[in-house]
């Protein structure tokens, strides 16, 4: 037998689908000489202190730094995982081969890596690799299965980051927690949260510090033209008076007028990050939020996988566009017009250099259907994205008008389309708006001017007052991780800047929603700020290198170049171990003001009492936590969670799958694994009736029925 092993039961029956593997059985498929079976996410992690030496379960200062002699990995202790791991071990042992069907990217060749290490698989193993999951996309992937051996290199990238976390985390955590927290407090640091919440903590303190000052311009209107005087902004409203009379004893002359033939290039294909920036922009949606509705959209087959920082297609693919765009038949009317020529090998779209494992975030064509509201929302972004690259430039006229007035220097911009071309595929939308930028007035046409006019103008001053910077969006702060905190505007910089970007863009949701469950960043409207525990804890920390974005982008440039072969592992591990050990002795000769903990902030949401079932936190919060069985459950703003959450993560919560849950049900989960019938769950775009249950990884899914 072959042995196919997905990363979830989903997949899964979607891969046996197409091998022929018909048979249900305990926890696989079988069938047509295949088994198909499944993990559901992290069945393995590295192992905790305590596993190493009993003494390390206890946060001593004087037991850092925590450098084990060499890093285990263990089974997740969970009934759900053991049972399922059994299942995946026996299949394994009696395999003739066994295919690696995990997720295409680091984390999912890191997990399968862990369970095939942990199962002692001794069967050769080969890798399906693929984009998307299609029928077509899966037969393909089948009919050239490659060697494991070939991402050797993309596990040991993955390993590197798993090492480095926990280096970092566990070590940087407990030893800024006893050296200056208060009380029961836990001071969380990591290797990408940390310089994250550095870069909002320094936003915060620009804001903080900005004392708004007045100013005063000259403008004046000729021809019902406003000019504005380029001399630096007046500082005294007596000098702004003084050029005002001055102006008055002048005519306006024209000196210059230059109108320019130019274009404004397509907008590029979206890779994760891009389209978390727009789906934030257009309608507020978190990091989080967008990656979980784009994931569901590539489960449900509509998109090609989405975790990707690539906004460039393989040359490959150039023959399969014209089909794709055939089968969108939702956006036929806006497709019409592409397909009436070849569609174009445009350089900006096809490039094999730059295209890793994966290509761009597209539409696979599949009809999209059932589909809530948000999921559609994604897939229009995707879709009209994938539209607007092949359509013509946007032609357009930049018209600047410069005169005088005696001495005194004036100058008008005016913008101009001239032919729509891909913006016609957003005719609907408001205009467009630059990333930390308010909206852009409409464009503004200019008439023609001669040179040497002149005529009488209407002078004025106009009084303004300086704006503090802006604080980071969601939007805006995706952009800062991705290029290290630098403003970059350019498409072609920020590529040769991903490389040095902090995090991946599959774990900066996470980094950011974790900032926010700690307490350390908190949003109001779209903004986000720093709060007082978070400038607490960055004005603490001393070394330079755990809040630099540059720094940590150095750590992603040689993940990256670990992954590509170019860097060696161990050397890796061995610049953190000693960057530990520097750490650890540097903070326990410091001395600095200890830290409490912001408390909690009560749920922003009030929902009417339901007399029924009265809350009863008493109740829940002294219910151990299922995962560590260690600390226990702690009610937050939106979740109940593990009191010690900041190393073992696990958490509920209140609403999930559309509904509000009841103490009960809350307990029954946390106690039973499992709560009883509800009805109405909404799930794959419908509702059902069935248990919430937690999985092997601790997360809650639904058993229908």
């Amino acid at each position: 037998m072959k042995v196919c092993i997905a990363e979830k039961p989903s997949v899964a029956r979607d891969i046996a689908e197409v091998l022929g593997a018909k048979q249900r059985k305990d926890g696989y498929y079988e069938g047509n000489g295949f088994q198909v079976t499944w993990t559901f996410g992290h069945f393995c992690t590295l192992k905790e202190p305590h596993d190493y030496y009993e003494y390390w379960k206890y946060w001593r200062l004087e037991d850092l730094p925590m450098i084990p002699p060499h890093f285990g990995i263990k089974l997740i202790e969970n009934a759900g995982v053991q049972k399922q791991f059994k299942v995946i071990e026996e299949l394994v042992s009696q395999s003739e081969e066994v295919i690696n069907c995990g997720d295409a990217g680091q984390e999912g060749e890191l997990i399968q890596r862990w369970v095939l290490l942990k199962a002692k698989c001794t069967a050769p193993v080969k890798r399906l690799w693929i984009s998307s999951l299609t029928e077509e996309a899966i037969r393909n992937g089948f009919s050239q299965l490659r060697e494991s051996s070939q991402y050797d290199n993309l596990y040991a990238a993955g390993s590197a980051r798993a090492i480095g976390d926990w280096l970092l985390g566990m070590n940087a955590t407990r030893l800024f927690t006893k050296k200056f927290a208060q009380g029961k407090a836990v001071l969380s640091i990591g290797r990408v949260q940390t310089p994250t919440l550095a870069m909002i903590v320094a936003r915060q303190k620009e804001i903080n510090a900005f004392v708004s000052a007045e100013y005063w311009e000259l403008k004046t209107i000729y021809k019902k033209v406003e000019f504005t005087a380029t001399i630096d902004r007046i500082a005294q409203p007596e000098r702004a008076e003084k050029g005002l009379a001055y102006l008055k004893e002048h005519p306006f002359e024209i000196t210059s007028f230059e109108r320019k033939e130019g274009k404004e290039g397509n907008p590029r294909l979206f890779d994760l990050t891009a389209l978390q920036v727009e789906a934030n922009k257009k309608y507020g949606y978190s990091a989080d939020d967008t990656l979980k509705h784009i994931q569901n959209l590539y489960e449900k087959k509509l998109v090609t996988y989405p975790r990707v920082d690539t906004t460039y297609l393989s040359e490959d693919l150039h023959p399969k566009i014209e089909g794709i765009l055939k089968d969108m038949t939702p956006y036929a009317s806006l497709i019409a017009p592409i397909l009436q020529k070849p569609i174009p090998k445009l350089k900006s779209v096809f490039d094999d250099k730059k295209v890793t494992d994966h290509h761009a975030i597209i539409p696979t064509g599949m009809y999209p259907e059932n589909l809530h509201l948000d999921e559609k929302r994604i897939y229009d972004l995707v879709a009209r994205r994938f539209i607007a690259a092949f359509y013509p430039e946007c032609k357009i006229s930049n018209t600047t008008v410069l005169g005088k007035v005696g001495q005194v220097e004036f100058k008008v911009t005016g913008k101009q389309i001239l032919e729509p071309g891909w913006k016609e595929v957003y005719a609907n939308d408001a205009p467009a708006q630059k990333e930390g930028e308010e909206q852009e007035e409409g464009e503004k046409i200019l008439p023609v001017f001669e040179v040497g006019e002149s005529g009488p103008h209407e002078p004025r001053i106009h009084k303004g007052k300086t704006s503090p910077p802006k604080p980071y969006t969601e939007a805006t702060l995706l952009r800062a991780m991705e290029t290290a905190g630098k403003q970059v505007e350019d498409e072609e910089m920020r590529e040769l800047l991903k490389d040095n970007g902090i995090g991946r863009p599959s774990t900066r949701a996470n980094i950011i929603e974790t900032l926010f469950r700690r307490k350390y960043i908190e949003k109001k409207k779209k903004n986000i700020f720093a709060t007082q525990t978070g400038m607490d804890l960055i004005d603490t920390i001393q070394n330079e290198l755990l809040k630099s974005p540059e720094l940590t982008g150095n750590w992603e440039r040689k993940l990256r170049l670990i992954e590509k072969g170019e860097y060696a592992m161990e050397t890796f591990k061995q610049e953190l171990i000693q960057m530990v050990v520097d750490l650890t002795q540097e903070v326990k000769s410091n001395t600095g003001r200890s830290i409490t903990i912001a408390p909690e902030a009560p749920p922003v949401k009030e929902e009417e009492p339901k007399p029924k079932a009265p809350k009863k936190t008493v109740e829940l919060d002294s219910l151990q936590c299922p995962k560590c069985k260690a600390h226990p459950v702690k009610k937050g703003n939106t979740a109940y969670g593990c009191g010690n959450f900041s190393v073992c993560g696990f958490k509920i919560p209140f609403e999930i799958f559309g509904k509000k849950l009841s103490d009960k049900q809350l307990a029954d989960l946390l106690t039973k694994g499992k709560t009883g019938k509800i009805k109405g769950l909404k799930l794959d775009g419908g509702e059902v009736e069935g248990k919430l249950v937690l999985d092997g990884t601790f997360t809650v899914t639904v058993e229908k029925g």
